[in-house]
């Protein structure tokens, strides 16, 4: 009997389970109500009466193993249908595409990174603004067009006017009302004009402005860093020309235009054949801003310059319509998924 019990125990630990098919059959052979281990109990009253106490624990311990078995069988086989159903096999094979930067993304942060490295801060204010911080104390006088609802979104009139800022010189100003000189920081951001939405222009838009303010700062510091800022964005190759303008917050101001980057200067329909393409204006702060702002201009003077982050986009990457950049066109932008800064 024990002989017989020891190989139906070989038996048990051979048997092959490899599915539900083999698991069935397992339990039928060896734990069935006419299962191998079932007899073997049976014949448990033809052994002797001195070897029945042995015989009947390796009985109870060959059982034992053998439902063991069929537990342990029947969990991996469990967990392995349980895996299975968790995959979903209509999933591409290959991983999921990874996204892209946004291309105004993209040139803020070089921009940011050029004006870094010559040890510019970079600072942010609100984008809904009071008259003080937006016009008075850039030197707009109470008549300005810039003042007219035509070209401000005003969403308060009256002794609490407020708006929707038209460019990031608030910022400035909040910079200069709560730091002392000098000063050296640009102000990145998204401003608003009340204009019609176009292939050449939008009602928002982002900018970054620069001021510099120390003792002794002149205009000739203003046009090597200007200079620096389109060598650095364009190649070693651009050149900068500035003409006169008005600016209300800068005396004396100038447009800089740059070197046409698509035709190498040699004129094309881009640059309207003269090849130039206007990119920021700039000047000397006003001593009337210096003064709003509780800095002494008998002893500071500065530079400030502005330009859209946009129109430098459209000359690195040759866009022809502003509102691409706010349509999240994915076909559009899939195409700087490659770019990196």
């Amino acid at each position: 009997m024990k002989e017989t019990i020891e190989q139906v125990r070989q038996e048990i630990l051979a048997f092959p389970i490899s599915d539900a098919q083999t698991l069935e059959q397992f339990r039928v052979r060896f734990l069935g109500s006419k299962g191998t281990v079932k007899e073997l109990f049976g014949a448990l009253k033809t052994v002797p009466n001195e070897e029945k106490r042995l015989v009947g624990q390796l009985l109870n311990d060959l059982r034992k193993e053998a439902e063991d078995k069929l537990a342990g069988a029947k969990e991996g086989l469990e967990n392995a249908t349980s895996s299975a159903s968790d995959v979903d096999v209509t999933r591409p094979g290959e991983p999921v595409a990874l996204g892209s930067r946004h291309p105004l993304s993209l040139v803020r942060s070089e921009i940011i990174a050029i004006f870094e490295r010559i040890g510019y801060t970079v600072s942010e204010g609100p984008e809904i603004e009071d008259d003080w911080h937006n016009f008075s104390a850039l030197n707009f006088p109470p008549e300005h067009p810039a003042r007219d609802m035509q070209d401000t979104f005003f969403i308060e009139k009256g002794e609490n006017e407020m708006a929707l800022r038209t460019h990031t010189s608030s910022v400035q100003v909040r910079v200069m009302e709560s730091s002392q000189p000098p000063i050296r920081t640009i102000s990145p951001g998204r401003v608003y004009r009340n204009e019609a939405i176009s292939a050449r222009a939008h009602c928002f838009f982002h900018q970054v402005e620069g001021l510099y303010i120390d003792k002794n700062v002149s205009f000739a510091d203003l046009k090597q860093t200007l200079n620096y800022f389109a060598q650095s964005l364009f190649g070693e190759k651009a050149q900068i020309r500035l003409r006169p303008s008005y600016f209300p917050f800068t005396q004396p101001s100038a447009e800089v235009d740059v070197s046409c980057t698509i035709c190498n200067a040699k004129g094309c329909n881009v640059c309207k054949y003269t090849g130039w393409l206007e990119i920021l204006g700039c000047g000397m702060v006003d001593p009337n801003v210096l003064k709003a702002s509780g800095i002494d201009p008998e002893e500071y003077t500065g530079f400030a310059f502005g330009m859209g982050i946009e129109r430098i986009a459209q000359l690195k990457f040759k866009v022809n319509d502003l509102r691409l950049y706010s349509e999240n066109d994915v076909r559009f932008l899939k195409q700087f998924s490659g770019v990196n800064f």
